[in-house]
């Protein structure tokens, strides 16, 4: 069984909470699901506002998604599973094999929104990478990830 605690988590905060007391931005553990022959598949909240309040607009969501893409890919090649929108607007899930430390996770988060600040492009815009190659701004993305590092003090203050 894995021990999230360990990992740096707070016990209290994984897995489903009642979204009208959730703080925001924050990063959460929401599961770690061990496999038979050991593996382990951890899913983060990556919250970026403040469920049933606040909505990231679609093109920024979509441009934040290729940056987290990229970041992790880059980060965390051997453990990055996936990244996604969260459909109600306000965050995104990511999905690791094998890495579920909060240290290591928000690390590499961090480097991500530093590597959004220096970026002269979103990436993955060209048509033959993305099926909406025309839907995303640098600029907002910026902005975002300004906010973001802003706040880093409380990103696991999730309640």
């Amino acid at each position: 069984m894995v021990n999230v605690e360990e990992l740096g988590w707070d016990v209290r905060t994984v897995g489903e909470l009642d979204h009208m007391i959730l703080k925001a931005p924050h990063v959460k553990l929401r599961s770690a699901m061990e496999g038979r022959n050991g593996d382990v598949v951890y899913s983060i909240d990556l919250r970026l506002t403040l469920p049933n309040r606040e909505y990231l607009p679609i093109t920024l969501l979509h441009s934040f998604e290729h940056f987290l893409l990229a970041g992790f890919r880059k980060y965390m090649p051997e453990n990055f599973v996936c990244v996604a929108p969260m459909g109600c607007q306000t965050g995104l899930y990511l999905v690791l094999l094998n890495e579920g430390s909060a240290d290591a996770i928000c690390g590499v988060y961090e480097n991500i929104l530093n590597d959004i600040l220096s970026a002269t492009e979103v990436p993955y815009t060209h048509a033959s990478e993305c099926g909406h190659f025309e839907n995303h701004s640098l600029d907002q993305a910026k902005d975002l990830a300004r906010r973001l590092l802003d706040s880093k003090s409380v990103w696991q203050q999730v309640v």
